[in-house]
């Protein structure tokens, strides 16, 4: 049941020197956006850090105090710099213990494949008083704790962790979005976009502008908890676009 009394946050913290470094692209933060607003869950920061310890543990205790949930991409796979465990348990101030049921789920992912051997047990290993998130892509299970939900980085699993997850989280009413396009510079309707944002209050009116064909023009994206709104407020700026003489492309260019 959605609680609709207030707006739920959630902070992700990507964990990982591969993504500083440019070697590896993120494509877990839109993914999870996109995910908690399904779940009526407001995404309100990111948060980039290497694999080092006190940079993990500061973040965690600042952004699992600020909102109501905090999710971790990266750094829980099986070898030596993969230390976001070790971090989070430190941050809560707890010790690091082997789950016996993700060492069993282990044990039976690796009965095929060489063996549970020590680099692949440390995929077992959680924050004490931790539950465990179900990864069917891997075997390797993602955690649990408190207001933290530890994944893994790599995107196909995290999705399936998120698809896990689904339901589950308290939040309130899912996140809504209409797009509205049109060939024109952004500062030129300026005014229109903030009246019409102003006029329909719990709408929020995202400008994204582009280049293309030789063409300036921007893609506005309406969102709103209220379906009604949101296509009040749509036709609303389509309507004041096409005042101006130019044509609103509904969906988006």
């Amino acid at each position: 049941m959605a609680d609709t009394s207030r707006t739920w946050t959630a902070a992700l913290l990507v964990i990982g020197d591969e993504i500083l470094s440019g070697r590896t692209q993120d494509k877990n933060v839109a993914q999870v956006a996109s995910w908690l607003n399904v779940q009526g869950i407001r995404l309100k920061e990111v948060r980039v850090v290497a694999d080092d310890e006190a940079a993990i543990v500061e973040a965690v205790n600042i952004l699992r105090a600020r909102n109501d949930y905090l999710f971790t991409t990266g750094g829980i796979g099986p070898t030596h710099d993969d230390i976001t465990v070790d971090a989070i348990a430190a941050a809560l101030g707890v010790d690091v213990v082997i789950h016996p049921d993700a060492r069993a789920i282990l044990e039976r992912y690796y009965e095929t494949r060489g063996g549970l051997n020590d680099a692949r047990l440390r995929m077992a290993r959680v924050p004490a008083g931790a539950d465990l998130i179900p990864n069917r892509m891997s075997g390797a299970p993602g955690i649990k704790i408190g207001n933290i939900y530890i994944m893994a980085g790599v995107p196909s699993i995290t999705a399936g962790m998120l698809d896990a997850l689904t339901g589950t989280l308290e939040g309130g009413l899912p996140v809504l979005s209409a797009t509205v396009g049109c060939w024109v510079p952004e500062s030129e309707i300026a005014d229109l976009l903030r009246q019409t944002e102003r006029d329909h209050e719990g709408v929020a009116i995202g400008s994204y502008p582009f280049f293309r064909e030789g063409r300036v023009g921007a893609n506005f994206v309406i969102r709103s908890t209220d379906s009604a709104l949101l296509e009040a407020c749509s036709a609303a700026l389509a309507a004041g676009l096409e005042a101006t003489g130019r044509e609103a492309v509904h969906g988006g260019i």
